[in-house]
């Protein structure tokens, strides 16, 4: 590529665009096949989406995240131990409307690891062996062969072809999924489903001791000093690399875009973007924890889509002492709607939210990818000569996702720069 006018460092063969964890991801393997590499971060701290905030003494992740140990890309990337992972018990309590009820496999340690997580209270010997045939071909399949295996519906037509009960899917497969995919209708493409299936029953849900934000600190901690740059917005992308909101440019021979999917299609005009689901995540602080277990609460009413306890996984979230409650629900709700869902919080922890102080709410768009099928699992990441794009949205809705389509976007440059490895 030619030279760039006004520009703001010497050209390098790769500038990324996002310091998410695909961005990341990409930086680091291009990185270490020996190219040189500027990461571009808008914001004032790496992470994307899975930032952390401490606001009056709290520990807040920028929505409700939970943390996968069975993720193939987290194994390879990550050391999990330096995270000082907290998990949250294997199991699931739903509020219904003749109480609430635990889906949890006994075998299982409350605090513990390993084991499917199969329903056993109040559930029919039909459903409870439908579930757990369902579980254990998800759990030992190779996972090359669900994302592969026949053509794709959505998730509510595999669980009623799996022969799970109307009751049994309303009553605890829906609420608790749609926490999951952030959508009620169990549209999702039920390859992703049989996909996350498996990665619970395998892993373990946890979150790290300074919150989901540790995750993407500890990827950038691994970079070379002078290769990420933060505040720095790219404005537009240019024929020799990128321009800068601030004045000037960065020449490349290659630009990776690694944003979220709206900017990633304000960029990349013309680029296919999937809808994005939104979600806000309303933080509580109580005088004392109305659950005492780290156990995630869904509604079957679905007035939520998840609820619980954050200082039951972790005493460290709270710097007073005070219980720290953390709600998720669709969508951006006004002040009633909101007094509506602190009404649902009273009646399924039946506590008095009355002596609750709202700390905080936060809503994140694009917080997940919309996955209708028929989903492809991986999209390559060329759109143009020099031209790459990354993120969850090209892959699936999941920090394996994300972290993957970073690791398919270094492996293409590579490629096509003549730096491949086969």
């Amino acid at each position: 590529m030619t030279g760039m006018r006004g520009t703001v460092g010497e050209a390098v063969d790769v500038v990324v665009v996002g310091a998410g964890v695909a961005g990341l991801a990409c930086s680091a393997d291009l990185l270490a096949a020996g190219l040189t590499v500027r990461l571009l971060e808008a914001g004032d701290a790496v992470g994307g989406r899975m930032r952390t905030d401490r606001i009056a003494g709290f520990t807040l992740d920028r929505g409700f995240q939970v943390f996968n140990t069975a993720y193939p890309q987290v194994k390879r990337r990550l050391d999990l131990r330096a995270l000082r992972l907290r998990p949250f018990t294997a199991g699931v309590l739903v509020r219904t409307a003749d109480g609430t009820r635990r889906f949890t496999d006994p075998t299982r340690r409350r605090r513990g690891n390993g084991g499917p997580l199969l329903p056993v209270e109040g559930v029919s010997a039909r459903d409870l062996a439908a579930l757990g045939a369902l579980s254990a071909r998800d759990m030992l399949a190779p996972a090359s062969w669900l994302r592969g295996r026949g053509a794709d519906t959505t998730t509510a037509t595999a669980l009623a072809a799996a022969g799970l009960s109307y009751d049994l899917v309303e009553s605890f497969l829906r609420p608790f999924l749609s926490g999951v995919f952030l959508e009620d209708d169990l549209e999702t493409s039920a390859r992703f489903f049989h996909l996350v299936w498996r990665s619970m029953l395998r892993g373990t849900l946890c979150l790290p001791a300074d919150g989901i934000g540790a995750v993407p600190a500890q990827l950038a901690a691994r970079l070379p000093d002078g290769v990420l740059r933060t505040g720095a917005r790219v404005a537009s992308l240019t024929p020799d690399g990128v321009a800068l909101a601030e004045g000037g440019g960065l020449p490349a021979r290659a630009v990776v875009v690694a944003t979220g999917q709206s900017a990633a299609g304000e960029l990349l005009p013309g680029l296919d973007v999937p809808r994005g689901r939104t979600v806000t995540t309303l933080y509580h602080a109580a005088p004392r924890s109305p659950l005492t277990e780290p156990t995630l609460l869904v509604d079957a009413r679905r007035r939520f889509l998840n609820t619980c306890v954050l200082t039951e996984v972790h005493p460290g979230f709270s710097g007073d002492g005070r219980a720290l409650v953390s709600t998720s629900v669709l969508g951006t709700p006004g002040p009633a709607e909101v007094a509506d869902v602190e009404a649902a919080l009273g009646e399924a922890y039946g506590a008095d939210v009355t002596t609750w102080e709202a700390v905080h709410s936060v809503t994140v768009r694009d917080a997940l990818p919309a996955m209708p099928p028929p989903l492809v699992l991986s999209r390559t990441t060329r759109v143009g000569p020099g031209r790459y794009v990354c993120g969850d949205h090209r892959a699936t809705g999941s920090l394996q996702g994300a972290l993957a389509s970073g690791a398919r976007a270094a492996r293409e440059i590579l490629a096509d720069l003549g730096r491949g490895t086969g």
